[in-house]
């Protein structure tokens, strides 16, 4: 960013989210100098550093929409938002697949002409102009492991978790039909419901009525996951309940028809949460 006129004989700008001042044409100051912390033009400029932190934070929960819900997405759109910063942050190396859902690649760049330019696992550069592209959940991807190791021969880091994001697979076995409920990750127990509460929207979930939840959009259905978390207004010690999955209309979906990415989705919440539990400690422990 260029640097503005600001006071008298200063000169400001934004580096790394702050502002920063030299005297002007000089060397950058260590510190904003005190003649210039009320100054229009420095208010204006934390102001726009603070709208630049949440255009990158929603470009970062718009991407992970996609990839959770693995909707496609417009090869067109990613073009257009690619020259802006944030989004072209939140989108590179993202995992991307094309008409094909066995070729795999990562977004590297986006062409003049609207192509993206994506490595593929063979470790080649290679342009895609489909209508759509999809951002895979990892728990689609085949050979995931294999990804993750050719990911890390490349260097290649994520704003957005998808290819280190924890997974979980259904079992096939050992839970009757009609079973509706998971509790893996029951019992957690925390001094306060509102303790729970907070670690489930600190996490990115939302907390409605007694439940943390978090909706996924899975083979084109939308499910949503939730887990037990305490009466709203109980204010004694609390811990998490079971998980369970809900379809469109509310009714509860039996494990056996839970699709991967919400099985996958729902498992990771309930797990992160279960996490933040109290850790007994001594002989009763």
């Amino acid at each position: 960013m260029a640097w503005l006129t600001a006071g008298e004989g200063y000169e400001i700008t934004l580096e790394d989210g702050r502002v920063v001042a030299r005297r002007a044409g000089g060397r950058q100051l260590k510190t904003l100098p005190k003649a210039l912390r009320d100054e229009p033009e420095v208010d204006r400029l934390r102001r726009l550093a603070e709208w630049l932190d949440r255009h990158a934070a929603a470009c970062v929960a718009q991407v992970d929409t996609w990839m959770v819900s693995s909707l496609p997405v417009p090869t067109e759109l990613i073009a257009r938002v690619w020259p802006d910063e944030a989004w072209q942050s939140a989108l590179r190396d993202m995992a991307v697949v094309g008409d094909d859902p066995d070729e795999v690649g990562f977004l590297r760049d986006v062409t003049a002409d609207g192509e993206l330019k994506v490595v593929d696992l063979d470790g080649e550069t290679v342009r895609l102009s489909p209508r759509t592209v999809t951002l895979p959940h990892p728990v689609l991807l085949p050979d995931l492991d294999d990804v993750r190791d050719f990911a890390a021969e490349l260097g290649i880091t994520q704003r957005v978790e998808q290819i280190h994001r924890a997974t979980w697979e259904r079992p096939g076995t050992g839970r009757k039909e009609s079973a509706t409920e998971v509790r893996d990750y029951a019992g957690g127990k925390f001094a306060s419901r509102f303790g729970l509460a907070a670690r489930a929207t600190s996490l990115g979930y939302r907390v409605s009525g007694g439940y943390a939840t978090c909706k996924v959009r899975d083979g084109g259905r939308s499910t949503e996951a939730s887990v037990w978390i305490g009466e709203p207004y109980w204010d004694g010690e609390s811990e998490t309940g079971g998980l369970t999955w809900h379809d469109e209309n509310g009714r509860a979906v039996r494990l056996t028809e839970v699709g991967p990415v919400a099985w996958s989705e729902g498992m990771r919440m309930a797990a992160a949460l279960y996490a933040g539990r109290t850790i007994e400690e001594g002989g009763n422990a």
